[in-house]
């Protein structure tokens, strides 16, 4: 059996079944990130990576590539509810690239740990005879009253997205900001029952939210929040959005948009459906890695 057979959700699930871990981990393979006890409280734990040729282009500026591999990460943690700490970056690289190439990938991981408080603190460079590839591994903390994870939704729970989403390919996914800000505000205030980034688009994330908390879900699809020239297609399935997708008690909805609007007045709150039981097919389907 080939991968693009069965795509990337059931090759996931083929190759973490039997992985092992102690009791020490709180959260193993399925989530933004993994959770782990460690000194009295809980790391967040993410890899993530960009190849040339998938996440980004040969004449990409290189600045924008070190933004987007760091920020990816970022946004996971984010996702969980979490504040982002330490970072070591893998390249493997041509080596006739130029090494202004490198130096400005750097830039771009500098002013994004800048930005979001994170330590480069090391990594490894490697002769790549194929495509550029950037790899990171971040750690994170969480207090456990403020962790989120895709699987607590509930039947009724009413589904939120930030900003708009498609059209990513026209600059988006490489200048993005993790919602940082706004995790941190939504645990504090308005605690959410699940919650996850977009990165594969919406027709692929929202089932795996679902499917994580055991429900189905519902999409009012007139009411998604499309970026400007987009259709709804393109929104469902274009991918690469890096907003937050989330389920929240229907009862705190309302306040929930009204205080939400004074809080983050640039940024659009958007409720786009509900968790329900039944499971419908999403067509398109989002980004799939294997087909």
């Amino acid at each position: 059996m080939k991968l693009n057979e069965i795509g990337e959700d059931a090759v996931v699930e083929s190759i973490t079944r039997d992985l092992r871990f102690d009791e020490r981990v709180e959260i193993g393979p399925g989530d933004d990130c993994a959770v782990v006890r460690f000194g009295g409280g809980l790391q967040l734990l993410k890899t993530d990576c960009v190849v040339e040729g998938i996440h980004f282009l040969a004449d990409t500026p290189a600045q924008a590539v070190g933004w987007k591999a760091l920020c990816r990460a970022i946004s996971d943690i984010a996702a969980m509810g979490g504040d982002p700490l330490d970072a070591m970056i893998t390249v493997a690289v041509s080596p006739d690239r130029p090494l202004a190439w490198l130096t400005d990938l750097y830039i771009g991981l500098n002013r994004a740990a800048a930005r979001y408080g994170v330590n480069l603190v090391g990594g490894e460079t490697s002769r790549s005879p194929g495509p550029t590839f950037i790899a990171v591994a971040l750690t994170g903390k969480v207090d456990k009253e403020r962790l989120v994870t895709r699987a607590g939704g509930m039947l009724g729970d009413r589904l939120y997205v930030t900003g708009e989403l498609g059209g990513s390919i026209g600059g988006k996914h490489l200048g993005f900001e993790p919602r940082l800000a706004e995790t941190r505000w939504l645990t504090a205030n308005f605690p959410p029952h699940a919650m996850m980034d977009l990165s594969d688009g919406l027709a692929s994330d929202l089932p795996r939210l679902a499917k994580a908390s055991g429900t189905g879900f519902e999409i009012e699809f007139s009411a998604l929040p499309k970026t400007a020239g987009c259709s709804v297609e393109q929104a469902l399935a274009d991918g690469e959005d890096y907003e937050l997708l989330f389920a929240i008690s229907e009862n705190v909805g309302p306040k929930l948009e009204k205080d939400w609007q004074h809080a983050f007045p640039e940024l659009a709150l958007t409720c786009i459906g509900r968790l329900t039981e039944t499971k419908p097919e999403i067509h398109p389907h989002g980004y799939d890695h294997f087909r």
